[in-house]
């Protein structure tokens, strides 16, 4: 027996089917890393707020992820949750609600996610200051990804009086500290990109461009990728599906097949789905399929577990820390 209990008990109990699937990605992860890798974690899904920052945070404190591509909604929701978590109101029963039970919640400002209802003063609190920031830039000419202007709310120090869970379970705050990139392609599908987008019509904001595209933010994430391949081998952990995972895993063909550049594929891959094959869906490919599309090799690590990653993806976690 080690001093990591968790480790342990991964170890012992989970020996077959996803469970030893949930094993062996863990095991590669930490291999990867011991190598010298680095790693990108794509987040889809609610994660942020089932609170996967708890985890998440750290591993990003301790140098085990060295990248993020998340959905807009991800990259808003951590922060809804750092400033707002005792206004959030749980209700287990969300698989009973009627009609008039969810009528009722948004009639009291509640937007519900699962069994997580989210007040909707958090979403009109943090729209003013990370409005103004695009406003100011939009009148400047100046322009930011999503996550800079979260960046910069975070340097300025705005938000702190308003902290309500420990910062040190916020995964975007723990990412500002150690200045990692965060892609976030499709904000405009978050509640803050509906904001900007309506704001930019109401021409309170004076250009879309305050905000940078997702074109430049795939242009930004190459850049990444060539300049830490050159470095280290890069690996990738992704949560869930959607865009948030396609978008940067297709970052290595684009420089493969698009701009002409010799450089290393993913060199691990793993994946926590809920999703299947026979639908057709993005989510459900199994990882075979990216071979074809020039982002895996026949040789690359890859895991593929079927499982809720609200319940997986701290346990993987726990492991690559040595719980």
């Amino acid at each position: 027996m080690s001093n990591s209990p968790i480790s342990d008990f991964l170890e012992q109990n989970f020996l077959h089917f996803n469970a030893r699937e949930t094993v062996a990605a863990a095991r590669g992860y930490k291999e990867h890393l011991a190598a010298g890798g680095k790693m990108l974690v794509s987040l889809a899904g609610a994660m942020s707020t089932a609170e996967l920052g708890i985890s998440l945070a750290e591993m990003i404190r301790m140098d085990k992820v060295h990248a993020i591509s998340c959905t807009g909604a991800n990259l808003e929701e951590d922060v809804f949750n750092l400033v707002a978590h005792d206004e959030y109101r749980v209700v287990p029963n969300y698989r009973d609600l009627s009609p008039s039970d969810e009528t009722a919640l948004l009639e009291e400002g509640f937007n519900r996610v699962t069994d997580t209802c989210i007040p909707e003063t958090v979403m009109r609190h943090l729209e003013g200051n990370f409005m103004s920031i695009c406003a100011e830039n939009a009148n400047k000419g100046a322009s930011l990804f999503p996550f800079e202007v979260f960046y910069k709310l975070f340097e300025t120090g705005v938000l702190e009086s308003h902290f309500q869970i420990d910062p040190a379970n916020s995964w975007l705050l723990a990412a500002y500290e150690k200045q990692i990139p965060v892609y976030s392609p499709g904000f405009e599908d978050s509640t803050l990109g509906n904001i900007f987008a309506a704001r930019c019509i109401e021409k309170k904001i004076k250009s879309h461009h305050a905000l940078r595209s997702g074109t430049e933010q795939m242009e930004h994430l190459v850049n990444w990728y060539l300049e830490t391949d050159a470095q280290a081998p890069i690996g990738f952990f992704q949560i869930a599906g959607g865009i948030a995972g396609d978008f940067a895993i297709c970052a290595v063909p684009t420089i493969i097949q698009d701009l002409k550049k010799d450089i290393r594929l993913w060199q691990y891959f793993a994946q926590i789905s809920d999703s299947t094959t026979s639908y057709g869906s993005y989510s459900g490919a199994v990882p075979n399929e990216k071979i074809t599309w020039c982002k895996l090799a026949a040789d690359t690590p890859r895991f593929m577990i079927n499982s809720d990653a609200s319940i997986v993806a701290p346990l993987i976690f726990a492991y690559v820390l040595e719980k």
